[in-house]
């Protein structure tokens, strides 16, 4: 038994990867009813933001950190054995970050208050944490049990992209958050490469949050909005384009997998 075997106390399997993602999604969906927020409403007011986005993701945050405490599976989850042998994959994500921050600049802060903030400043903190934790740390440790990394890449970027049709049911247009399933799958591809290149998951959950930080903020900016929006898909297609390059070579299976047993 490897060094990393006796670490975890639970060997990665695809199956319990994928029960991890449905258990989150229900209590997301579960708890978002019972705020009586709607998913529109989110980002409208402090109130709206507190209840409708950051509880839920509060109690999602607590059940993830418990679950990977109890698989013992933190550090395959958050960082790389070997990070990418091209590290020039990482301009995408850099584009995204100045994005962000021009969004972020645009804001018309003034029509916010101090609670108002806070809730945003939080709803980054646990999105960046649940949504990257689960798609691209235990998707991504559970699925590297048995498949190719191309499809680690692969599926866990379309779970996290259908992650989003919860949108629809909490109220949301259902033509609009099929179009953000589409953007929010090759979104996550960005966030893979930052893994990737970087070795950690961390600073993709920091990335991860400011960009959802600003996509609320952006309603208040309007010089930045029409830009933002354009560029969004065109980050997508362009870390799409660029992600072989991280995946090549990687060997990241998280445990000693003998032949056998594959």
């Amino acid at each position: 038994m490897t060094e990393r075997q006796q670490r975890m106390r639970v060997t990665p399997r695809i199956w319990i990867g994928l029960a991890i993602y449905v258990g989150y999604v229900l209590v997301i969906y579960v708890v978002s009813r019972l705020s009586g927020v709607e998913y529109t409403d989110i980002g409208k007011s402090a109130e709206f933001t507190w209840r409708g986005a950051v509880l839920d993701l509060a109690v999602g945050a607590v059940l993830l950190a418990a679950t990977t405490w109890l698989l013992g599976w933190w550090k395959p989850a958050l960082f790389e054995r070997k990070r990418s042998h091209h590290k020039w994959p990482i301009f995408v994500p850099a584009i995204m970050l100045v994005v962000a921050i021009l969004n972020l600049s645009n804001t018309d802060w003034s029509k916010f208050d101090a609670s108002f903030i806070l809730s945003l400043l939080a709803l980054g903190v646990a999105v960046g944490f649940c949504e990257e934790l689960l798609s691209r740390g235990l998707l991504l440790t559970a699925f590297r049990s048995r498949l190719s990394e191309v499809w680690v890449w692969l599926l866990t970027s379309l779970l996290f992209g259908a992650m989003h049709l919860i949108n629809a049911a909490l109220g949301a247009p259902l033509a609009s958050t099929l179009g953000q399933v589409v953007i929010a799958a090759m979104s996550g591809t960005c966030f893979y490469i930052v893994r990737r290149v970087t070795g950690s998951l961390i600073w993709a959950m920091a990335l991860h949050g400011i960009w959802d930080v600003s996509a609320f903020s952006v309603g208040f900016a309007p010089l930045g909005l029409a830009w933002a929006t354009f560029l969004t898909p065109v980050i997508g297609v362009l870390a799409v384009a660029v992600v072989h390059w991280v995946i090549k070579g990687t060997d990241e299976k998280p445990i000693g997998l003998t032949a056998a047993t594959r």
